[in-house]
């Protein structure tokens, strides 16, 4: 699975679980520590905030902290979620934006790189997102394969970091869904 169509699965999966957000879930906990639903897609619209000007070159100071404020999801939550996703993946599927260089907290990356840790947050924050609002998980068996492929030789790397809770054993057997979770600290 290649990496824009490994972040349209996520995307996807993340959006039609948006959409299924009910009035009594916003405030359902997640399996993110300290994290509600609310909270949650929060964090998931400022990640995709970040998408469209780092790839279009800007500097994180450039930026600056437009995007840290609480009330990311206005009034319209959907609408907030909606024009954020369509933004990242337009800015995504712009000629010669996997080919570019981004710059993150820790310096200047390939936008591939960008783009596939994007797409893990999506994906594990869509089962999140399952999770606490009691719905079926997107996280099927090729996309979790394919982030385990790009993301397992890196999560020592991760340790202590805050980035994840340690990583929770699964059974020998398991599938990729559930190897790829457990890695990221989640109990499949």
């Amino acid at each position: 699975m290649e990496l824009l169509e490994a972040q349209a699965s996520a995307l996807s999966g993340c959006d039609w679980l948006v959409k299924a957000i009910g009035p009594g879930d916003w405030f359902e906990p997640t399996p993110c520590t300290d994290w509600t639903v609310y909270d949650l897609l929060t964090h998931l619209v400022r990640e995709l905030l970040w998408v469209p000007p780092l790839l279009a070159g800007l500097s994180m100071d450039e930026i600056g902290d437009q995007f840290d404020h609480d009330d990311v999801l206005g009034l319209d939550p959907l609408g907030a979620w909606t024009e954020a996703a369509t933004n990242a993946r337009e800015a995504w599927l712009r000629p010669g934006a996997l080919q570019a260089r981004v710059e993150l907290s820790y310096g200047q990356v390939p936008a591939t790189e960008y783009g596939w840790q994007t797409t893990l947050d999506l994906a594990v924050h869509g089962w999140d997102l399952a999770q606490g609002i009691g719905e079926a998980s997107p996280l099927h068996d090729d996309l979790a394969e394919a982030l385990l492929q790009v993301f397992e030789p890196e999560v020592w790397r991760w340790q202590g970091t805050g980035i994840f809770a340690p990583p929770v054993l699964v059974s020998a057997d398991a599938g990729a869904p559930a190897r790829l979770l457990g890695m990221l600290g989640r109990k499949p």
